[in-house]
């Protein structure tokens, strides 16, 4: 006996730049995604340390927001290694101050220039493909490398947020901008 995906389910699409593969999160890419978040200073900005089986249900719950709602978080791969290096998203989950583009990356995969790369490709698709007027990125003031990656991007902080909870306690600048913004920030960014 097989099996098709019923037609209601939608797996997502995969997106590709120079470096990097993005697509919807899979199972093979559970190991990684639990080493990147068993890793203290990695998680300390996105909810902190979790366990496999946290990390095993996250990964879930992300897959099943692309089913749900057509976005999401994407995994990140190399190309050149079919290496998962991170997550990057689309994503506006229940509650959230905004449509957001946010991102986080494998401690070996940082200084790359990958999230700048994933994220312009982000947020093309937000702005072609799904038709955001505006894009925001909900960083904590203390992390300062996503800070200059919104920055690069051509965001601005516009002041303090609020996430939903049981995040309501962690403390969050709003970066953003809008798609008339992006039009001329995507024009300076290197493809």
């Amino acid at each position: 006996m097989t099996y098709a995906v019923p037609p209601h389910v939608t797996l997502g699409p995969t997106l590709e730049t120079a470096r990097l593969i993005l697509r919807p999160p899979a199972v093979e890419d559970f190991p990684r995604w639990a080493e990147f978040m068993a890793d203290e200073e990695t998680a300390r900005f996105i909810g902190g340390v979790q366990s496999p089986p946290q990390v095993w249900r996250t990964l879930c719950a992300v897959a099943g927001m692309w089913a749900l709602t057509g976005e999401g978080m994407f995994s990140i791969l190399e190309k050149s290694t079919g290496l998962w290096v991170g997550r990057i998203g689309p994503l506006h989950p229940y509650g959230w101050p905004g449509r957001e583009v946010g991102w986080s990356l494998h401690r070996d995969a940082t200084g790359k220039g990958y999230a700048v790369e994933a994220a312009a490709a982000t947020m093309d698709y937000a702005f072609d493909v799904l038709g955001w007027d505006d894009v925001i990125h909900c960083i904590d003031p203390d992390n300062l490398p996503s800070a200059r990656v919104a920055t690069r991007l051509g965001s601005i902080n516009r002041g303090r947020g609020q996430l939903p909870e049981p995040m309501q306690d962690h403390v969050i600048d709003l970066w953003g901008q809008t798609r008339a913004d992006w039009a001329v920030n995507r024009a300076r960014l290197n493809p």
